[in-house]
C-alpha cells in the first residue's frame, strides 16, 4: 500500500502584535495534501504545519516558528523576544483506493471471494500556530490541529458487512506556558483539548444477511503534554517531549437494520489517541541544520474495540456486540530532517522517516490495513518580507503490500492506496 502527500502553502493576512506594531514573524499558508491512509502509522497525523510536512515531523529540536507550540514548546523560549508568531493553514487530502485481493472466512467456515477496493476519499484539514512574545521568562503557545484520524469507505458486498464507513474525525486544541529557566534551557507545559467524532456503517444484506449498523457520536477529552529544549554551544540542540494517552470516549445512537425491523440504541465506545514520547536532536553546520528525531508511540494500551449499547441486542445481532481484539504494539519512528539556507530569504528542506505500524499481522481490518511505511519529504520556505512567509512541502508516504491471514478471516494481500 502507497499513501502520498502533497502541501502547498500559500500566504495569508499577517496578525499584528500590540507590541511594536510588528506583524507576526510568520504566517503560513494553505497546504494540498494526497494520503493512500489520511495518516501515519494506524491513525496519526504528525505533520501538521509546513516545515511539519517538508521536514517529515523532523522539527522538534530545531523547530523556529509558530509550529514550535505543538512540536515542542519549550523551544519557543529562543525566539526573538519581541515578536509573535502566527502560522495557519488548510491541508487537502486525496485519499486513492486500497486493493484488497482474496477471500474471506466467517465464523461458520465458509469461505467467499472478497476482491475489492476501497472508495477515493478527499479531506480537508486546517491547523493553527501561535506564540506570544516574551513576558519575561515566560511565553504562551496556542496550536490546533488535527492529530489523528480515520477515514474507509467499502462498496463491495463482503466488506460492507465489516466497514462500509468508517470515520473518525479529531480536533486537538493545545495551549501551552513555557519557562526560560536559563539562557540554555527551558520547560514547558501544555494542556490537550480533544474533540472526536466517528462514524460506523455496516451492511450485509449483499451477501444474505439481513443486518445493518449505522452509529455515530462524539465527545470531548484531554489529556497533557510536556517539553524540555536545552540549547548547548557550536548550535547543538536538544530536545525531549512527551504527549499523554488520550482516552476518546465517543457516545451517540446506533440504529439497526434486521430484516424489515429497524431498531434504536444508545451506543459509546472507546478509541484511543496514544502517548507519544520524542527525544530529539539537532546540529548548525554552516548553512545547514540537521536534526534526528526518535519517536516511541504507545499503541499497546489500544487492546479492543468494543462497542457498548443501553440494552441488550437481538440474537441476530450479535456479532455487532462483540468485543474486537486490536491488541496492537508500541513503535518506532526514526526521522531525519535537513534545512539549507539557501539565502536570507529561502530555506530548503528535505526528510526521511521509517514509520512502524503497530498493528500484528492476526489483527489487520478492512477499516485499517495498516503495514510499515518509508516515508520521503522534501520542501522549501520564502520569507517575502520581515514579517510573511510561504513555502511548498510535499510528502511521500510508502507502505509495502501486506499478506495477511487474519483472527478475523481475512485472507489475501493489500495493495496500492
Amino acid at each position: 500500500m502507497t499513501k502520498r502527500r502533497c502541501n502547498l502553502w500559500v500566504p495569508t493576512i499577517g496578525w499584528w502584535s500590540n507590541q511594536r506594531r510588528r506583524v507576526v514573524k510568520k504566517v503560513i499558508l494553505l497546504s494540498l495534501v494526497g494520503a493512500g491512509v489520511l495518516f501515519g502509522a494506524a491513525y496519526k497525523l504528525p505533520e501538521v504545519s509546513l516545515k511539519g510536512t517538508a521536514l517529515g515531523a523532523a522539527n522538534v529540536a530545531a523547530c523556529d516558528g509558530g509550529d514550535c507550540a505543538y512540536y515542542n514548546s519549550a523551544n519557543s523560549a529562543f525566539l526573538d523576544s519581541e515578536s509573535q508568531y502566527l502560522e495557519g493553514g488548510l491541508t487537502v487530502v486525496h485519499l486513492p483506493a486500497i486493493e484488497y485481493s482474496g477471500t474471506q472466512m466467517f465464523a461458520s467456515g465458509a469461505v467467499v471471494p472478497a476482491t475489492a477496493s476501497t472508495k477515493v476519499e478527499n479531506a480537508f484539514l486546517p491547523n493553527l500556530h501561535y506564540v506570544s512574545k516574551a513576558y519575561g521568562a515566560w511565553r504562551y503557545g496556542l496550536s490546533v490541529v488535527v492529530p489523528g484520524g480515520l477515514v474507509k469507505r467499502w462498496e463491495s458486498p463482503v466488506q460492507k458487512l465489516f466497514a462500509q464507513k468508517f470515520d473518525l474525525t479529531t480536533v486537538l486544541i493545545n495551549p501551552s506556558v513555557t519557562y526560560k529557566v536559563n539562557d540554555i534551557l527551558a520547560l514547558s507545559v501544555g494542556a490537550d483539548i480533544l474533540y472526536s467524532k466517528g462514524e460506523v456503517a455496516n451492511d450485509g444484506t449483499l451477501i444474505g444477511k439481513p443486518i445493518k449498523r449505522d452509529m455515530d457520536g462524539d465527545s470531548f477529552d484531554y489529556g497533557f503534554n510536556v517539553a524540555a529544549a536545552l540549547h548547548l554551544e557550536n548550535g547543538v540542540n536538544l530536545a525531549a517531549t512527551y504527549r499523554s494517552k488520550i482516552k476518546m470516549s465517543l457516545e451517540g445512537d446506533a440504529t439497526f437494520g434486521l430484516g424489515p425491523m429497524s431498531l434504536g440504541y444508545k451506543a459509546n465506545v472507546d478509541v484511543y489517541l496514544p502517548a507519544a514520547l520524542t527525544l530529539a536532536v539537532s546540529k548548525d553546520i554552516d548553512k545547514f541544520t540537521l536534526e534526528l528525531v526518535y519517536e516511541r508511540t504507545f499503541w499497546s494500551s489500544y487492546k479492543y474495540l468494543d462497542f457498548n449499547y443501553d440494552k441488550p441486542l437481538p440474537a441476530q445481532l450479535a456479532s455487532f456486540d462483540a468485543k474486537t481484539p486490536k491488541l496492537w504494539k508500541d513503535t518506532n519512528t526514526f526521522r531525519v530532517g535537513l534545512q539549507y539556507r539557501y539565502s536570507d530569504k529561502l530555506t530548503l528542506m528535505a526528510g526521511y522517516s521509517y514509520d512502524e505500524s503497530p498493528i500484528k499481522d492476526a489483527y489487520v481490518s478492512y477499516e485499517l490495513p495498516d503495514s510499515d511505511a518509508h516515508i520521503f519529504s522534501a520542501g522549501f520556505y520564502y520569507q517575502q518580507s520581515e514579517n510573511l512567509g510561504w513555502g511548498l512541502g510535499v510528502l511521500y508516504d510508502h507502505k509495502k503490500k501486506r499478506k495477511v491471514q487474519t483472527k478475523g478471516g481475512i485472507i489475501g494481500t493489500f495493495d496500492k492506496g
